[in-house]
């Protein structure tokens, strides 16, 4: 397939793909959309196949069978994910870099200038104090190693962010300007896929949503979809009626 970019394509199509580690089926015929430009979320319960489909997705582990394409390009091949910028659900940056050496050199990974100003700007949306900057990663609470890894997606430039529970550890202050900036991501045509247990953030950000259930899509739509389908009163209640059934 062509590596030409078109504005029909989808950001992220998964086809049947299917992942086995022994006799466990972590993904089984998964098959899913994530249009262009949409804030997407993706829930679960613990083991339902989340974090192996992210694997996939970034080739950290390869596939039985099935295709993952990534603005129509496979996934196989690395120029796939150069316009994407990718948060570890336990993100850990190097303990002897300090955050503006991090934020440096992230941003020779990701081509593009080192820019003080926006990395000023940046840390006041997310709430994080610019005397981070100058301390090395090993001093950070939980939350500040957070933020620092949202600061360099946010500061990447790139079309597609995938998120694995990037509110995690967060303070219920940069929670909401964390919330702000993923919608004028959206808003500025970015696309945003991320997974997360937070079913009231999903209700709250989402333009549509999917619940994996053992190794498969059991829903994929919009929030409000998800509760008119299951006749839940709240999205929780929705859910489980979902995986139920």
């Amino acid at each position: 397939m062509s590596a030409e970019r078109t504005a029909s394509e989808a950001a992220l199509a998964f086809r049947s793909v299917t992942k086995c580690f022994g006799a466990t089926r972590a993904l089984d015929g998964f098959d899913l959309e994530v249009r262009r430009g949409e804030l997407f979320g993706l829930v679960g319960q613990n083991g339902a196949g989340k974090t192996t489909l992210l694997k996939c997705l970034l080739d950290f582990c390869e596939p039985d069978s099935g295709d993952i394409q990534i603005f129509g390009v496979t996934s196989r091949t690395t120029a796939a994910r150069r316009d994407l910028a990718y948060l570890p659900e336990r993100f850990i940056p190097p303990y002897y870099l300090t955050g503006r050496d991090f934020l440096r050199y992230m941003a020779a990974l990701h081509r593009h200038a080192y820019d003080e100003q926006r990395v000023m700007a940046t840390f006041t949306y997310l709430d994080l104090d610019p005397g981070a900057l100058t301390r090395a990663a090993r001093t950070y609470s939980k939350g500040m190693t957070q933020k620092l890894g949202l600061c360099a997606c946010l500061l990447s430039g790139k079309s597609l962010h995938v998120l694995d529970e990037p509110m995690s550890g967060l303070d219920p202050k940069a929670r909401v300007l964390f919330k702000q900036e993923l919608r004028k991501l959206r808003d500025d045509g970015h696309t945003v896929f991320f997974s997360t247990h937070a079913l009231a953030d999903v209700e709250e950000l989402c333009d549509r949503m999917a619940i994996v259930h053992r190794g498969r899509v059991q829903f994929a739509g919009t929030p409000r979809e998800l509760t008119s389908r299951y006749a839940g009163e709240s999205i929780e209640q929705a859910f489980l009626a979902c995986i139920d059934e």
